[in-house]
Formats: structure tokens, C-alpha cells, sequence
């Protein structure tokens, strides 16, 4: 029996992944190992279907893509602010923290 291995990072599985296909191992067989040495749930065979499509369409890169759309309203000063107020008053609600910062 294989040693198994918890908690992997996504780009340790991405790099397996890639490693494979370029030895021509089927998705289905793939997706067999990574499960066999990770776990169950480390990875859908569908999502080693997608890797291996983008793999073989030129990507080269393990690493996620910075994602487009909206961009986050979270910054320091807010995270500060929204400190100091809980602060003031310990009981607060977040109705409270969301009449305070709409």
C-alpha cells in the first residue's frame, strides 16, 4: 500500500496533474492516482479533464490566474474602523456595523 498524503496544496495537485499528461496518462487514470495517494475528495475527475485540456492547449503555469470582476471593497482602513466600532460597543449586532458602513 502507498503512503497517503493530506491536505496537498492545489498547485502540488496541478503539477501532478501536469506531470502525467505529459507522460500521456489517460484523465481517468490520473484522477485514479491522485485519489489513491490523496484522498477521495482531493480533486473531481472532471476538473483533471479540465487541467489536462488547458495543459495540452499551451498552459504552462500551475499557479492561479489573478480572477477579473468586481473588485473587493475590504481594504485595511475598513477592516480598522470596523475594529474600532466593535470595540465601542461589545454588543454590537450586524445591523449595527451595517447602518454604520453601508
Amino acid at each position: 500500500m502507498f503512503k497517503t498524503i493530506s491536505d496537498p496544496a492545489d498547485y502540488e495537485v496541478r503539477s501532478v496533474i501536469r506531470f502525467l499528461n505529459a507522460k500521456n496518462v489517460k484523465p481517468a487514470e490520473i484522477h485514479r492516482q491522485l485519489v489513491e495517494i490523496y484522498s477521495e475528495d482531493v480533486i473531481t475527475d472532471g476538473m483533471v479533464r479540465k487541467w489536462v485540456r488547458q495543459f495540452n492547449d499551451g498552459r504552462t503555469s500551475v499557479h492561479e490566474e489573478a480572477r477579473v470582476g468586481r473588485p473587493s471593497v475590504v481594504n485595511d482602513g475598513l477592516v480598522s474602523k470596523v475594529n474600532e466600532k466593535i470595540r465601542e460597543n461589545i454588543r454590537f449586532t450586524i445591523r449595527i456595523l451595517c447602518d454604520e458602513f453601508p
